[in-house]
């Protein structure tokens, strides 16, 4: 997902120390290089940073601090490595992908999809890695959405790529907003959201803020819960998978588009979301001008620092009263180029990030999201009553209802950028119409996928 993300199993005590010792220790792997990237049988691998001094280069998304924080304390236990770090914005990841991996391959970097850069052999297969290091007894579902079959449809085969964390999206909300204009608790229904959105606006208050400016247009994230609150995730799930005979033009994700349409004529989000990026829009909620926002566990840390107390978080409701609910869940994506340099000690960081308690401690209270890793794992404790402890409490909510859908802009690598983005755009500016966005867009997938 964009930022990730954007997905999700609760995780709750540490069991891999011993392991993580032992592969400290361990002799440098096999140059995966020399092997087919695309192979589906790739060797037990160890992976180890060794003692001598070694640099990491990293290509991160610019904006967020997990990243950072955690190379940080990687090079404070592990003092031989040092960083090379560049950053972009996501949308200029999405864009530049497949020549960086091509031209000049990280060691690690933040990846915008992975079907189409492992079709063209530029992400080192994992699999060798995942035996060794025990991550094949993780939750499945922690790694399935970074698995590719040969024949490029995600969901099975070898794993390309590991997640720093596991986010979620749902709507964050301003508590003293929410008071005056009589909100006490998160809405049940879709129908109380849009009461809600509808006292809001009559109180001069801006209901929803949402970035939808540039190459990765945010009102994909409202539309997904509006289409996850009409119909099934696992219909969605089969699309972004590419599975066979799979549509997004469907009745439940029309209501949904028509449901979005709705809130955009009501004049329920900013006048300005086409012009504005992810960064004003977290600028404006941070100053408290808006109501509602749709975004990522990856604020709840910056958010518990800047509205310590004021800040919110809830699912989207269902349409119907005790339906389930589902989010967009899925890892924060980081792959190792096919031809990297560094690969086993990018493996072991990875590896680190998922099992080190301190690690898992940052993932929490520095990205507020669910670290990846063993089922037992260790939790830190969180703040209680902090947006951070919301999301992680609703992340249970979506495991019992088997509600972890990956992120529609993820469906293919030019699907974002080429095709939601620009549709909603013209949704957003009255020069599109639900029907004609949901047949444009499956046009856009179906050629995509066939080439």
């Amino acid at each position: 997902m964009a930022h990730g993300t954007t997905s999700r199993p609760l995780l709750t005590a540490i069991t891999l120390a011993t392991l993580l010792a032992t592969v400290a220790c361990s002799a440098p792997g096999s140059d995966a290089s020399s092997a087919d990237p695309n192979s589906s049988a790739a060797p037990a691998t160890t992976a180890t940073c060794g003692t001598a001094p070694i640099t990491l280069k990293a290509y991160f998304e610019t904006g967020f601090p997990l990243p950072k924080s955690l190379t940080e304390e990687f090079t404070k236990q592990h003092p031989n490595v040092t960083w090379d770090i560049r950053e972009d914005q996501f949308a200029v990841i999405t864009q530049n992908a497949p020549r960086v991996l091509a031209d000049d391959p990280p060691d690690l970097m933040r990846l915008p999809q992975v079907s189409e850069l492992v079709k063209d052999g530029l992400l080192k297969n994992l699999d060798g890695y995942a035996q060794t290091l025990g991550w094949t007894g993780w939750p499945a579902s922690q790694l399935q959405q970074m698995r590719v079959g040969p024949d490029g449809r995600r969901g099975d085969g070898p794993l390309y790529a590991m997640g720093l964390n596991f986010s979620m999206t749902g709507v964050f909300y301003n508590k003293k907003l929410a008071t005056q204009i009589g909100m006490t608790q998160p809405p049940a229904t879709l129908a109380e959201f849009d009461t809600l959105l509808e006292k809001a606006k009559n109180a001069g208050v801006t209901p929803i803020n949402q970035f939808n400016g540039g190459a990765t247009g945010g009102l994909a994230f409202p539309l997904q819960n509006l289409m996850a609150a009409y119909g099934d995730a696992g219909a969605i799930n089969n699309w972004i998978f590419q599975r066979s005979g799979a549509t997004i033009d469907t009745p439940p994700n029309l209501q949904a588009t028509q449901h979005l349409e709705k809130w955009i004529k009501s004049g329920f989000f900013a006048p300005d979301i086409n012009s504005q990026d992810y960064a004003t829009m977290m600028s404006r909620f941070i100053e408290g001008k808006n109501l509602f926002i749709f975004d990522g566990d990856w604020e709840s840390g910056n958010l518990d620092k800047q509205m310590a107390g004021n800040v919110g978080f809830f699912l989207m409701p269902p349409a119907q009263a005790g339906g389930k609910q589902a989010a967009m869940s899925a890892p924060l994506t980081y792959g190792i180029g096919s031809k990297a340099k560094n690969a086993d000690c990018a493996v072991f960081f990875l590896n680190w990030v998922a099992t080190d308690q301190k690690a898992r401690d940052i993932a929490v209270t520095v990205g507020g999201s669910h670290p990846m890793g063993p089922a037992d794992a260790y939790m830190p404790a969180v703040k209680e009553g902090s947006v951070t402890a919301a999301t992680l409490a609703a992340g249970a909510v979506i495991g019992q209802d088997n509600g972890a859908m990956d992120f529609i802009a993820n469906a293919t690598g030019a699907i974002y950028a080429k095709s939601w983005t620009p549709q909603l755009q013209k949704l957003a500016a009255g020069q599109q119409t639900p029907e004609a966005l949901l047949a444009a867009v499956q046009k856009d997938y179906e050629s995509q996928v066939k080439n």
